[in-house]
């Protein structure tokens, strides 16, 4: 009887204390279910702009911590809108090209490493009120020919305050300093972040924003970049480029935009033009996605005149696609088609040839062997996405003059020498592949290849196949 009573006690005991502990995760379920979810998300350290971060999200404590967030986030009063934040961009690319400008030029193959560092620190004072401050070294290391696009040694990339009110059921938005500053896909008003240097803007900047609708004002010097010494950087007193824009989001399954601009630059060259440049440029641009299919057109005209000649310049681009959701790899099929005028009948008192302004520089490939003007382009691709974090891109690029009459052109208006009006108007074609690798929110990995076959008549000019090889590393904080 006594060992009965022991074990049903010991029984008794057992389902107790099994119906606490599940009494207790119940309680701890229930809690869990009823507790709130956390909506607030820290930023991504490689963002393309960084002073449009805001790192107020770490004054949430269920926002994951990482080491140096203490830097990222620090209070200035009470107001968690109110912060200093601090915050750094490394970015290391190795680069071969093996026949710049197609060997007609007085470049020689190279191989190098370029390098832009970057750190900044951005000031919010409270909703209303920003101040962002960057610097930036970038050098080449083991590159023979150096560009102003290669090398700027310690100086101010950015320092700007902004402000933001609400006003009339919309939002105003200004800024004021040195700021950079970019229209769609970077066509031609860029931040140029292919090459080491990016292109900022001393500027003026305002819009305002209310339901559907954007009104952009801006005026700007371009900052001209020198590499002579430390902090030397300056506004480019011959050259100023101003305008307004206005947008309106959700004009049928896309975005539309339209701007006008006023280009002006003293001691411009073309190859049959010389003198200061009046250029007004008249864009618009249409974007949008109705899955499956996805598209973004820019079509662009130029008038004006550079000393006594007349401008009547034009371009255009066009991406399409199509992805095939439901297949592995989500492969996307994809056409790009451009154009861009060049002078057709030299001495005629017309420049015809269209000037990309600020263009990006890898809008065709990292290669540069493409540049945006008297050009015809067509580039069928098909993009897989390999996982969530890597994409792989496979592309052919065909290439026309718009007319033999002008020269063939690289990025930056580079002219290829002897080019024309000789040759027919086959330029050649090339075959391109990228692979980006995302490996966190403060690591990115990219490898590019793009080898260009000339065409005949510009081989009998002395002009060789091109291969270009660039392997780059990011690093954001």
């Amino acid at each position: 009887m006594l060992k009965v009573a022991a074990s049903t006690a010991l029984a008794v005991c057992g389902l107790t204390e099994g119906a606490t502990a599940f009494a207790a995760d119940d309680a701890a379920n229930a809690a869990a279910a009823a507790a709130p979810q956390c909506t607030a998300k820290r930023p991504s350290s490689l963002s393309f702009n960084r002073w449009q971060e805001d790192w107020s999200a770490l004054a949430n404590p269920c926002v994951p911590r990482q080491p140096f967030d203490a830097l990222k986030y620090m209070p200035l009063a009470s107001d968690p809108s109110t912060y200093l934040s601090l915050g750094a961009n490394l970015r290391e690319r190795f680069e071969l090209n093996n026949t710049p400008l197609f060997g007609l030029g007085s470049a020689q193959p190279d191989s190098y490493v370029i390098q832009r560092a970057e750190v900044h620190a951005d000031a919010r004072i409270g909703q209303h009120v920003q101040a962002f401050f960057q610097l930036v070294d970038a050098r080449p290391f083991g590159k023979d020919s150096v560009s102003p696009v290669d090398k700027n040694p310690l100086d101010i990339e950015q320092a700007f305050v902004a402000f933001v009110y609400g006003l009339g059921g919309g939002t105003f938005k200004a800024r004021i300093g040195r700021q950079e500053m970019a229209f769609d896909l970077q066509r031609f008003v860029s931040v140029r972040d292919g090459p080491n240097v990016r292109q900022a803007y001393d500027a003026l900047w305002a819009d305002y924003e209310i339901d559907k609708w954007r009104f952009i004002g801006y005026m700007t010097q371009p900052v001209q970049y020198r590499d002579v010494t430390v902090f030397d950087d300056m506004s480019n007193g011959h050259l100023t480029f101003s305008g307004v824009r206005v947008e309106r989001a959700n004009v049928g399954p896309g975005d539309l935009s339209a701007y006008w601009s006023h280009y002006n630059r003293d001691n411009a060259r073309f190859l049959d033009a010389a003198g200061t440049e009046h250029r007004d440029v008249f864009d618009v641009h249409y974007a949008g996605k109705a899955a499956p299919f996805d598209w973004d057109a820019e079509t662009m005209v130029q008038t004006g005149h550079v000393g006594n000649d007349t401008i009547g310049a034009w371009a255009f681009g066009l991406l399409g696609g199509y992805t095939f959701a439901s297949v592995a790899g989500t492969p996307r099929l994809g056409v790009q088609v451009d154009g861009a005028s060049g002078d057709r009948h030299p001495g005629d008192g017309r420049v015809e040839t269209f000037n990309p302004l600020f263009p990006n520089g890898y809008y065709f490939t990292l290669a540069g062997y493409t540049g945006y003007s008297n050009l015809l382009h067509v580039k069928p691709s098909i993009t897989f996405k390999l996982s969530p974090r890597i994409t792989l891109l496979t592309a052919l690029g065909f290439q026309w003059r718009a007319t033999t009459a002008d020269a063939i052109y690289g990025q930056g208006m580079a002219v290829v020498p002897g080019t024309a009006g000789k040759g027919t108007r086959w330029t050649g074609m090339y075959a391109q592949i990228r692979a980006d690798w995302l490996v966190n929110s403060h690591v990115a990995l990219a490898l590019e290849a793009v080898h260009f076959e000339v065409g005949d008549s510009i081989r009998a000019l002395g002009a060789r196949n091109a291969d270009y090889v660039g392997v780059e590393a990011k690093f954001g904080w």
